[in-house]
């Protein structure tokens, strides 16, 4: 049986995702909101950063969203914005299906993690990777504009968000432009911890 498609995204209290530009990545804004994750052992495992790191909830929901992922599907802004910073065993260790106009070879990196640029659309893309990531789910990983065309494509059936005690003001909203219309929320789970507030909603055609 074939896994979820879902997202898993860091939120501010206000509704952002991201910085507007992408040059602010990995600045101010985007530390606080993501200050949860870092200290994480699994995430620090993952990223080879070193041994240690807190364990807990927030640990085991790192985890536990790595494990259930067989395949990505990420925009071109993000993995541009990736391919800068990512270290050279990127953090994924599965296919990862990046939706471009740009025509690409694979690009395979050590401890699993190929890039596959699919530049006929977002269900080309999505179906590609299901198939890679069988019985296992399809994580859409951003960035915002990316999930919006699959929320308002209707392919999307859960969500997580760690609601981050952060305001940024502006920059990029999760849900700007989503098509209320035909979705409707289920909720999953709520469940706080010391450092966020996680989120998770099944989606609903309305």
């Amino acid at each position: 049986m074939a896994g979820k498609v879902f997202f898993s995204v860091s939120m501010s209290l206000d509704g952002f995702i991201a910085p507007e530009s992408s040059e602010d990545l990995m600045g101010r804004q985007w530390m606080e909101l993501q200050q949860w994750i870092f200290p994480q052992r699994f995430f620090r495992e993952n990223l080879k950063l070193g041994k240690g790191g807190k364990e807990g909830r927030d640990n085991d929901i790192v985890r536990e969203t790595f494990e259930r992922t067989g395949a990505s599907v990420m925009g071109k802004r993000m993995f541009d914005a990736g391919e800068q910073m990512w270290p050279e065993e990127a953090p994924f260790h599965t296919p990862v299906f990046v939706v471009t106009h740009e025509k690409r070879d694979p690009w395979e990196r050590p401890g699993g993690t190929t890039f596959h640029f699919v530049n006929d659309g977002i269900e080309t893309a999505l179906d590609q990777a299901r198939e890679a990531a069988g019985d296992r789910d399809v994580r859409i990983a951003g960035g915002g504009a990316t999930i919006l065309e699959y929320v308002n494509a209707g392919l999307i059936d859960e969500f997580s968000i760690a609601l981050s005690p952060v305001l940024f003001g502006s920059g990029i909203r999760l849900f700007e432009g989503v098509d209320a219309g035909r979705m409707a929320l289920e909720p999953v789970r709520a469940e706080p911890t010391q450092q966020v507030t996680h989120l998770t909603y099944a989606v609903r055609e309305r």
